[in-house]
């Protein structure tokens, strides 16, 4: 019999610690890769390259471009301003292959001004394409100058034709060759990861005044100027980069020049990701409450059976004046024993899941679990939260413990 009790005894102990554990684990790995991914997103943000981005509702609803770009270039402060236009094109090999790409016309020199130190680095150590303000083929808007016809093409477009530097191609607007352009291909970039959306693998770069052209975007059939592009880009001058108030200045200057488009400094978006996260770790908490609550529950369960097995014992150390301290210190330590084991078997657990979702999940589930961060601050709050609320658990079976009635457990 004493040993059928102590197995089952054992049992419970091994149950309320799983319990505790899995309810830990919950919250190690969301608030851990949570953490992690905004701390990625932040940095991302924070070493764009650019501070601030001018942007319209419409698809290519920029217009008058490389002038906006000259005009923001003016502003004191900034270093660059960068229109970039980015349009589905279909690119043709000598052979005939026909593949789609994404085409992006840029300004050479401004565009990678305001890329991050890690997209700069992607990028050609020559990287002009042979128009590297572009104005010799915008010829100040009458596109009428010589085109150079130089594109480079990302690393995975121009591996899967099968291209090397100084191969010839042309680029169409339709699936009709005849209606594109002759180019050539004049090296390669790579890209940087994606993480939580799709990204292009198939990109082309190439001036902006060209694709506009192109496209049809340059001038209007009826000779107009459009001059197109999706965004500009705007590098603030990197002594001021850090200023807040000087980003916010040249923010406002930029939206009095443009009052119908969007302006939005990285320091806006940096306020934002930190507002979402802050949400995201308040449901993150809220969710794992439920498991906590319950897990907790479940102890406060097994440790009234403790009471009820060993209330012969509690009842004879109360008749002999035992202070009732010391009957409830005996629950009290096993209480916390309980929390403290299963919270730390839950950090453990949580960390060995990300590490396994790392290794052998999807592209990416492996990618976004292994930008996990392990927060000590974080973790150690975690469990010394656990024992606290093991502490409140205990309350219960401690109160039953000293109002037993002492002639039913004597008799």
């Amino acid at each position: 019999m004493h040993w059928r009790n102590l197995r089952h005894r054992t049992a419970q102990t091994i149950l309320a610690i799983a319990a505790i554990a899995v309810a830990v684990a919950l919250p190690v790995v969301l608030l851990s890769v949570g953490g992690g991914v905004y701390s990625h997103e932040l940095a991302s943000v924070q070493d764009a390259g650019f501070s601030i981005s001018v942007d319209s509702a419409a698809d290519h609803g920029i217009a008058d471009a490389h002038s906006l770009a000259r005009q923001i270039d003016a502003i004191s402060g900034v270093a660059a301003a960068s229109p970039i236009l980015s349009v589905a094109v279909v690119l043709f090999t000598a052979n005939g292959t026909g593949i789609p790409v994404l085409a992006e016309g840029v300004i050479p020199t401004a565009f990678s001004a305001t890329q991050s130190s890690a997209e700069r680095a992607l990028l050609p150590p020559s990287f002009t394409l042979g128009d590297p303000d572009d104005t010799i083929h915008f010829a100040n808007g009458t596109y009428g100058g010589p085109a150079s016809g130089q594109v480079l093409l990302s690393t995975p477009l121009l591996q899967t034709l099968n291209l090397s530097s100084g191969a010839s191609a042309t680029l169409s607007p339709t699936t009709n060759r005849s209606a594109g352009v002759g180019v050539t291909v004049v090296g390669s970039f790579g890209l940087p990861p994606g993480l939580l959306g799709p990204s292009a693998l198939f990109v082309a770069l190439m001036p902006l005044s060209q694709l506009q052209s192109l496209v049809g975007l340059g001038r209007s059939t009826t000779g107009a100027l459009l001059d197109d592009a999706d965004s500009v880009q705007v590098a603030v001058v990197p002594a001021l980069a850090g200023n807040p108030a000087a980003v916010a200045r040249i923010t406002a200057e930029v939206q009095a020049l443009v009052p119908y488009y969007s302006v939005t400094s990285l320091t806006q978006q940096t306020s934002e990701i930190r507002a979402a996260q802050a949400v995201i770790t308040g449901f993150y908490v809220g969710l794992s409450s439920v498991g906590l609550v319950v897990s907790l529950l479940f102890l406060v369960i097994i440790l009234m059976r403790r009471v009820e097995q060993e209330r012969s014992a509690i009842g004879i150390q109360r008749a002999i004046g035992v202070p009732a301290w010391r009957v409830s210190r005996g629950l009290l330590l096993e209480a916390e024993a309980l929390t403290l084991c299963g919270g730390l078997s839950g950090v453990a657990g949580g960390i060995l899941v990300i590490s396994l979702l790392a290794r052998w999940g999807s592209p990416t589930v492996s990618e976004i679990a292994g930008l996990a961060t392990y927060d000590p601050v974080t973790l150690a709050g975690l469990v010394l939260g656990l024992l606290l609320m093991g502490l409140v658990a205990s309350l219960l079976p401690v109160r039953r413990a000293l109002n037993l009635p002492l002639p039913e457990v004597l008799r």
